[in-house]
């Protein structure tokens, strides 16, 4: 099995072998994924970070060597962290994994604030205060940092930093956890999940409050929520219509 790992800040996941092609998410530096097939530029890949699948440039991966192994201990935690990769300055974005990763074409310097994710507390202010710091990130399909985002994207790396793994797309993360029947009897923490005319999911949120909701819309935003759905705290209209609630046990 031929495995890979990201050695660019973050790397577009894409649908097909072509720079042309959809980006379907991004790979953060450090993350790895095993190699399902190549050509001359691209390997398409699964990420073990959460099994999606796509394909990415040849020159943002790098092979590891068989038989090592990266461990992953940490996270960046500020919103762009300074390090050194193979003596190259580098920005790496919040919730980046810090690796251990011993080999000779691969040395990671960084000395900057680290999140650990196994040992942080999930709380209803500890989930406040982390999901906050991406307020602002503009949106971007297939995104997943604070260089751009989509809302399942953000949805999935909040969960990460409370070591919770949750599945890349929304329709996916609406089969975690439990229901919850009213929006009033919900609890910070708590997804919310909003569906189109066809009745497809398409979108979702973390609860902060009953009537609360951050999520990327835009940008990543705070707006309020009713029983009906989303109605943006900028326009004053109803953005998204609420489909179910579904709380995640950590």
């Amino acid at each position: 099995m031929v495995e890979v790992i990201c050695v660019v800040p973050v790397a577009p996941l894409r649908a097909e072998g072509s720079h042309r092609a959809e980006m379907v998410s991004q790979m953060l530096f450090g993350e790895t994924a095993q190699v399902l097939s190549e050509t001359k530029d691209f390997y398409q890949i699964q990420m073990h970070q959460d099994g999606y699948e796509g394909w990415c440039q040849k020159l943002q991966l790098q092979l590891v060597a068989e038989g090592a192994s990266v461990t992953t201990t940490r996270y960046a935690a500020n919103w762009v962290n300074n390090a050194e990769f193979n003596g190259q300055a580098i920005q790496l974005p919040l919730g980046t994994p810090i690796v251990s990763y011993k080999h000779t074409n691969f040395e990671l310097a960084y000395t900057g604030a680290m999140l650990d994710a196994a040992n942080n507390a999930y709380t209803p202010d500890a989930l406040q205060n982390l999901a906050k710091q991406f307020l602002g990130t503009a949106y971007l399909w297939g995104g997943r940092s604070v260089f751009g985002i989509d809302c399942s994207g953000f949805v999935q790396m909040v969960f990460k930093l409370f070591n919770c793994k949750l599945p890349r797309d929304a329709y996916q993360q609406a089969e975690m956890g439990e229901p919850i029947g009213f929006l009033a009897e919900a609890k910070p923490g708590d997804l919310a999940f909003f569906d189109n005319e066809q009745g497809n999911i398409t979108h979702v949120g973390i609860l902060l409050a009953p009537n609360l909701i951050i999520h990327a819309s835009a940008m990543v935003r705070i707006d309020p929520i009713d029983q009906a759905g989303i109605v943006s705290s900028s326009t004053g209209l109803r953005t998204h219509q609420l489909r179910t609630i579904r709380r995640i046990i950590l």
